[in-house]
């Protein structure tokens, strides 16, 4: 499975902001991770292409919304009112298989090169 992100970049705090991932494969659980300056990887969002739950870590219900394009294999993060501390290398990755949306970076054996997002306040 390849997984391509984009739609990082500079922001002010506030704003909105769209991280697309284009995924190769159909059917397969993909998940949004980040990585902030200084701390290891977290869990942010997850969903499976092809119908299946939406899983969303705590601290981010309410600001982000994953959501999918069965059709063009594209899922989508919609990041609202970003702070500071959201600034991070966001990566999607995959299980490669139709499984639930596991959290830990080790349950995903598939990752695609981060975005990187800043966000000034």
């Amino acid at each position: 499975v390849q997984l391509q992100a984009s739609g990082g970049g500079l922001v002010q705090a506030g704003t909105s902001l769209r991280l697309s991932c284009a995924v190769s494969a159909r059917n397969v659980a993909v998940a949004w991770f980040r990585q902030a300056p200084r701390k290891g990887r977290e869990f942010v969002a997850g969903i499976t292409i092809g119908g299946g739950p939406i899983r969303y870590e705590d601290s981010v219900k309410g600001r982000f919304t994953i959501s999918r394009d069965n059709v063009e294999n594209t899922v989508y993060l919609q990041i609202d009112s970003l702070n500071p501390e959201d600034t991070a290398v966001y990566y999607c990755a995959s299980t490669g298989a139709r499984t639930g949306v596991p959290i830990r970076v080790t349950d995903y054996p598939y990752w695609g090169p981060g975005t990187l997002v800043t966000v000034s306040s």
